[in-house]
């Protein structure tokens, strides 16, 4: 289950499922015409419960591997000395029978048929074969271990390069059959070359000597450094840097985040290990490398799966939503990374995915096991959004809810929902009114004799607003900042207009004037 934004105009809505799709046109072939079996290489993984399985025949000194499809052709002596034996002593050739003539034809082969699921069946005695015609460049790599979640990194190679042979840089985290044995992964994926066709004409008029060049059949370089991961990584995202820009210089941090099995977000500092991927002789710090920057541990054991990271100016933020329907926020800081200790909670099942809006970061959607999808809107922390088109409303069971005027729809159309939703009173709500000049603070009466003042500043910088809050009855709000008792059946209050932060209340036994720290 997964969710994206639109792109200017392009839906980018697929999770990444494996570092190699297969091809996008697949011929049919029985399993006898082919000289090695088809690899596996590229396919899917689903998470195991627990831990994953080992790839088979991988030795620790194949890790990353490439396989190569075309391998040379080289004639054995055995080949050569039984040659030799069909030639007479005299050095004459001997056809112990006639051959007719071959009679060339200038019919082209028939091409095979592009399989297409659901509308053509694989027989037993077939396997799938990729048709490199479709291609410009593919290459399939195998691993030790299987990895549910990968990303690219940037590089200081350029944008919108199409020469050959292309470099790539990935980071990626291991399911392994025992959690001592996880890492986090970061490869340089070199001499890419053009995928190499049957029916290559080298000789073509058109091709001149760079082409050449691109197209020489040489197998692709696999280098990576590792960094030891306690858990399985269930997803894995590196922070966002903005189009066109360069890598940061090696004393400043790059950024990747890591949802582990146990439960626990890791931050880690990647940069180091491209720099030794690219400067021969390069020294790594492994205090700086093998130690997470910092550790999101909000989520308790619970593991999670949705991840995903968002740039504002010189601040990150890290989205985390776990199996227990709870989203938390990370945000950086000149001083280093805080989480907000209230989470966002609405979703009543596990989130599945987060995705912040590309145009808008204070924006991000939530999908979850529950079927739903939802659209948060979180302003940014330091200046407040406006609140002229919010609207505070109390209910007969004690509820305050908080309504944006712009969702309401037409008389005939679905009913909106609030942006957020408090349950703290045991009572109905008697009266209910926002603070003359501070735009987050309003204060709310009930009937079970108890004022309390509410900042939304709290939801907007800790909990972030939009969410409906599920708290135990036990357990307060964070956006309460002080409860007033001492009066019986209170029916209405106000701020006084003139004296800032001041409240009025009436109730059956008298008048409450009172003005607290909190405003």
């Amino acid at each position: 289950m997964g969710i994206r934004f639109k792109r200017h105009g392009i839906a980018t809505d697929c999770t990444p499922r494996a570092v190699h799709n297969f091809c996008s046109e697949m011929s049919k072939r029985s399993a006898t015409e082919l000289l090695t079996p088809a690899t596996t290489a590229g396919q899917p993984f689903s998470k195991a419960s627990g831990s994953g399985s080992k790839r088979e025949n991988v030795a620790p000194e194949e890790m990353g591997e490439f396989e190569d499809a075309w391998e040379d052709e080289i004639e054995s002596d055995e080949e050569v000395v039984n040659a030799e034996a069909a030639e007479d002593p005299d050095g004459m050739d001997i056809d112990e029978e006639v051959m007719p003539a071959i009679e060339e034809s200038d019919e082209k082969p028939v091409a095979p048929d592009a399989f297409i699921p659901g509308r053509h069946k694989l027989e037993p005695d077939e396997i799938l074969e990729p048709d490199d015609s479709v291609y410009i460049m593919r290459h399939s790599m195998k691993v030790t271990w299987p990895c549910l979640s990968f990303d690219v990194l940037r590089d200081n190679l350029g944008d919108e390069r199409q020469r050959y042979p292309a470099t790539s840089y990935l980071v990626s985290g291991t399911q392994a059959d025992s959690s001592k044995d996880n890492e986090v992964v970061v490869y340089k994926l070199s001499s890419l070359h053009k995928t190499q066709k049957d029916g290559d004409d080298s000789d073509s008029e058109d091709e001149n000597e760079d082409d050449e060049d691109e197209n020489l059949d040489e197998d692709p370089i696999v280098e990576y450094r590792s960094i030891p991961h306690t858990g399985g990584v269930n997803r894995i995202r590196a922070q966002p840097l903005p189009p066109s820009s360069q890598l940061p210089p090696v004393s400043q941090p790059y950024h990747v985040a890591s949802w582990a099995d146990t439960g626990k977000v890791h931050i880690w500092d990647v940069r180091p290990l491209i720099e030794s991927l690219d400067v021969p002789g390069y020294s790594l710090d492994k205090r700086r490398t093998h130690t997470p920057v910092y550790t999101v541990n909000s989520h308790g054991r619970a593991e999670g799966f949705a991840m995903d990271w968002a740039a504002t100016g010189s601040s990150l933020r890290l989205l985390t939503g776990d199996i227990h329907s709870k989203i938390y926020l990370t945000t950086s800081s000149p001083s280093g990374f805080s989480t907000n200790a209230q989470p966002f909670v609405s979703h009543t099942s596990s989130v599945e995915d987060l995705q912040w809006s590309p145009t808008d970061l204070t924006v991000f959607a939530s999908c979850s096991a529950d079927q739903s999808v939802m659209i948060w809107d979180i302003p940014d922390q330091g200046t407040p959004e406006s609140t002229a088109y919010l609207l505070l409303s109390g209910g007969d069971e004690g509820g305050v809810k908080v309504w944006d005027l712009r969702n309401i729809k037409k008389t005939g159309e679905p009913n909106p929902t609030p942006v957020a939703s408090f349950s703290w009173h045991k009572a109905p709500i008697t009266s209910i009114e926002w603070h003359p000049t501070e735009d987050a603070i309003f204060a709310a009466a009930g009937a079970d004799d108890q004022v309390t003042m509410w900042d939304l500043g709290v939801e907007l910088d800790d909990d972030e607003m939009g969410g409906v809050d599920e708290t135990q009855d036990s357990e307060m709000p964070p956006q309460i900042m002080f409860i007033h008792q001492g009066q019986t059946d209170i029916k209405e209050l106000h701020w006084h207009p003139q004296i800032p932060g001041a409240i009025i209340t009436t109730a059956s036994d008298g008048f409450n004037i009172f003005k607290t720290i909190s405003v």
